[in-house]
């Protein structure tokens, strides 16, 4: 296996431009997601990697080796498909054998190697069957086999349990982050769903409209987002937001929004005035008699061991709480409103970047900082 360097990756065709100066390392072992909606660019990112788009400019680096504008077939990646890509003529032994086939190794490496990789996709009863008449999962698992014999520097998957329903979608989640701490491959996968990307990635790359608006660890990019689209992005239900207007002072630990004085982590820069949001994430907002941020009760949704309660402002705004299932609160009840203090982010409004605060004395967050610094001169550079 061998890193991935992506260096000042740009893709555009004709006057679209799809992937704006994207630069991240694939460490060696990794799983890496890049996350997004539909039509960010991660799908043309990973393309790039893979030698099926070539780039711009910029540059790719599989190992110390610099593949940006060689073809796929020189680069030695495994590469995963959303809509599975087997040959339904072939049963499932000759589909994760025909790789092998078409590089002319021998009959016994290659049952040796196929026979390898149906144990540990546990798929050894299914090697006569058709694929054709196979589950989507076990469809999942044929193509991911085909992948393995290959024994690749890395394998890259575009939208690899996109065709599964929810439930199995989970169950297959733990198995391809299971197959990838046995294999201790570099992997690469691309998706929409960032409950897929939180539960199997060691690293998120989170990117919107061609460029990556913040590279982190999953708890890193829950907690600490970098920008108002990644705290919107991430979390379900989303982050909340309460906007305000205000001048701050390097070292304030509270903020005027409406009658109230709100609690936030200390300021670490000077704020002029400007229009703000607040965001706060679901689990961190209570209920408090005393508190003068006031809200209606909107409704309620029961999810076991809590609940969702939706409420409105006084400020006009909407907010979601996640608070005890047995919380006694129902439609139409007024409370009052209060946020851990220091789970609380600072957003500018007009450029959607973070403020910083104390938050962001953790040397993660700087990482996630610094991939929205370079988000930002990208836009300006390109457009």
């Amino acid at each position: 296996m061998a890193q991935i360097r992506v260096q000042h990756l740009h893709k555009a065709f004709a006057a679209f431009t799809a992937v704006q100066d994207s630069t991240f390392t694939v460490r060696d072992g990794e799983f890496f997601c890049l996350l997004g909606p539909s039509g960010c660019g991660k799908t043309t990112t990973l393309r790039m990697i893979a030698g099926l788009e070539l780039p711009t400019s910029g540059q790719v680096f599989l190992g110390d080796e610099d593949v940006s504008f060689k073809r796929a077939s020189a680069r030695d990646i495994a590469f995963c498909f959303q809509m599975f890509a087997l040959y339904p003529h072939m049963n499932v032994r000759q589909n994760i054998a025909f790789p092998l086939v078409s590089q002319g190794l021998p009959k016994a490496e290659i049952n040796r190697r196929v026979n390898e990789a149906a144990t540990t996709l546990r798929i050894t009863g299914l090697l006569g069957s058709s694929v054709s008449g196979l589950s989507s999962g076990d469809r999942q698992r044929v193509a991911l086999g085909r992948a393995i014999v290959r024994q690749p520097m890395a394998f890259l998957m575009d939208e690899p349990l996109g065709a599964l329903d929810a439930e199995f979608r989970e169950v297959m989640c733990n198995e391809l982050r299971a197959l990838h701490d046995r294999l201790q491959a570099t992997t690469v996968v691309v998706t929409h769903d960032q409950t897929e990307a939180m539960s199997m990635a060691d690293t998120i790359a989170i990117m919107n409209r061609g460029v990556i608006e913040q590279l982190g660890a999953p708890m890193e990019v829950y907690e600490r987002p970098a920008s108002v689209f990644v705290a919107d992005f991430i979390g379900s239900p989303a982050m909340n937001f309460l906007p305000f207007e205000a001048a701050l002072s390097r070292g304030c630990e509270t903020v005027q929004i409406g009658l109230a004085r709100v609690a936030v982590p200390a300021l670490r820069q000077d704020v002029p005035q400007s229009a703000l949001l607040c965001g706060v994430r679901p689990e961190h907002v209570h209920f408090a008699d005393d508190s003068a941020l006031r809200a209606e009760v909107l409704g309620t949704e029961y999810l076991g061991t809590s609940q969702i309660v939706t409420v409105a402002t006084a400020l006009g705004t909407t907010l979601r709480a996640k608070v005890d299932a047995d919380s006694p609160v129902a439609r139409g009840d007024h409370v009052g409103l209060r946020f851990d203090a220091s789970a609380v982010s600072l957003f500018d409004h007009a450029s959607g970047r973070v403020l910083q605060t104390a938050r962001d004395d953790h040397p993660l967050a700087a990482w996630g900082r610094a991939a929205f610094d370079r988000r930002t001169e990208a836009g300006a550079r390109h457009g």
